[in-house]
């Protein structure tokens, strides 16, 4: 089957054909940065970086624009996110942005989320805010209050609310907006506004000194960068309303063009409460882990295997039992990764076991269309978990396997595992310099372990096992010989 995606504008699964054939344009709504990345953060950028993986496989031309909000993101009372972290660590807002645009990103090559391709910040395009703002004001969709401030007019743009499937007349006031009596309308929503004096992040513009409202970013920076309209826009579905549903109004208003044709959006992650119901991991609750932390007690592909787990679009529940549960399957996956490794170390030229390949091009179709239907990831890992089921009878058994098929094998798990899932790491990334006369130590260990129990030393022999456990690494006998993984 060709590859589909749940359109979240339609409310249902379509045929994938992007605007210029072989290339996708597409953009992401990325943090803002006023705090280090948590959990949540990880499910949405480690979803789309699948998403961006497997349209590279496929042999896309991706654009990947994912932005930085660094002004304009207000709390519901009205106050800049980033000028509340800086005041409450008696720093400057750029030194806050800076601060936490570098742990974001630290954070994502941890996860080996591959970076987008350009990451646009806010404030560094203000002059394409003012400009898109002027064009709506021009054609009547936006006004200048009588207090300086300019407002979306919603009730100028009748397809208001087409995204959430919302009526102007169902809003109410003061959602994510403050409420302020000079708005027309209680939904219109901020594209500037008037800095009060104490507000330190300010702008010239033709409507006084101020700042842009949150919304404007995202589709000023997606207009610059990918154009009129663009293929895939993807977000967490917790931002489908407001700001979502305002890029699009704003967007297609300005430029009387359909913004993104197809609308992505990732299921919340939640945590448990004090009584075990799941509730919505978020910094304003402070109930978040950040990915540091939990970086510091789980390998990434375990976080990821936990994260693909579960269809993007639905929800999640971050626990250590879950993270649990990811880790073992993981390492039932690896563990056969290893054991291809270790005996293409040894394994003699020819093609013996040919047959096996029959079942790596079963294995990759299934894959595939696991991923053609809205990038189902759990689909993916499930024909992961089958052929590393068939992988370890073979191995395991007593035929012997040749190079080639070792080799096939191989290169099925760097595909479909590494290069779009990222749960098998690349070990030619991680053994050269110290980590390499460390692999190196390590098989020596195992060597003399082996060549005690030939001699029936078991004292040595158990004494190399429990010393190589105590430093994380397990070690186990299998009738063709002993493996090992650092744990």
């Amino acid at each position: 089957m060709a590859l589909e995606i749940y359109n979240v504008l339609h409310r249902t699964k379509e045929p994938f054909e992007p605007l210029h054939e072989g290339k996708v344009n597409m953009y992401v709504c990325g943090p803002t940065v006023y705090d280090h990345a948590h959990i949540g953060h990880a499910k949405t950028y480690i979803s789309f970086d699948v998403v961006v993986r497997y349209l590279r496989y496929s042999g896309y031309d991706v654009l990947y624009v994912q932005n930085l909000t660094d002004v304009g993101h207000l709390l519901d009372t009205g106050e800049d996110r980033i000028l509340k972290k800086a005041r409450q660590a008696q720093a400057v807002p750029m030194q806050i942005v800076e601060t936490y645009t570098r742990s974001y990103f630290e954070d994502m090559d941890a996860l080996g989320v591959v970076r987008p391709d350009i990451s646009p910040r806010a404030s560094g395009h203000i002059p394409e805010q003012i400009k898109m703002i002027e064009r709506l004001i021009e054609k009547g969709h936006a006004y200048v209050s009588k207090d300086g401030n300019v407002y979306f007019d919603v009730t100028s743009w009748p397809s208001f609310g087409k995204l959430s499937n919302r009526q102007i007349e169902e809003q109410q006031a003061g959602v994510r907006e403050e409420v302020r009596e000079d708005k027309r309308h209680p939904a219109d929503f901020a594209l500037w506004k008037i800095a009060e004096p104490e507000h330190i992040l300010r702008w010239d513009s033709p409507w006084g000194e101020g700042y842009p409202g949150w919304h404007i970013e995202c589709s000023a920076m997606a207009h610059k960068y990918l154009g009129t309209t663009f293929d895939i826009h993807g977000g967490g579905i917790d931002n489908i309303f407001p700001h979502n549903e305002c890029e699009i109004a704003q967007s297609e208003a300005a430029n009387d063009a359909e913004f993104a044709r197809y609308w992505m959006l990732v299921g919340t992650l939640m945590v448990p409460d004090e009584f075990g119901i799941p509730t919505k991991m978020s910094k304003s609750l402070g109930n978040f882990y950040t990915i540091k932390d939990a970086l510091k007690l789980h390998r990434p592909e375990v976080i990821r295997m936990f994260i693909l787990g579960a269809h993007y679009r639905n929800p999640i529940v971050f626990s250590e039992e879950a993270l649990d549960a990811a880790r073992r399957g993981w390492e039932r996956i690896y563990g056969a990764v290893r054991l291809t490794r270790e005996k293409l170390r040894t394994a003699p030229e020819g093609e013996a076991g040919n047959a096996f390949l029959d079942t790596l091009e079963q294995a990759r179709r299934q894959f595939i269309s696991a991923l053609d239907d809205d990038f189902n990831a759990p689909g993916g890992i499930a024909a992961l978990h089958e052929l590393t089921r068939e992988v370890n009878i073979l191995l395991n058994g007593e035929q012997p396997v040749g190079r080639a098929v070792l080799e096939a094998i191989d290169q099925t798990y760097r595909e479909l595992g590494g290069q779009v899932l990222g749960i098998v790491p690349e070990e030619a990334e991680s053994t050269s310099g110290s980590a390499e006369r460390e692999e190196g130590l390590i098989r020596l260990l195992i060597e003399l372990r082996a060549q005690a129990r030939a001699d029936r030393n078991f004292q040595l022999s158990d004494l190399i096992r429990d010393r190589l456990s105590e430093l994380g690494i397990t070690v186990e006998d299998r009738p063709d010989g002993t493996v090992w993984r650092i744990n």
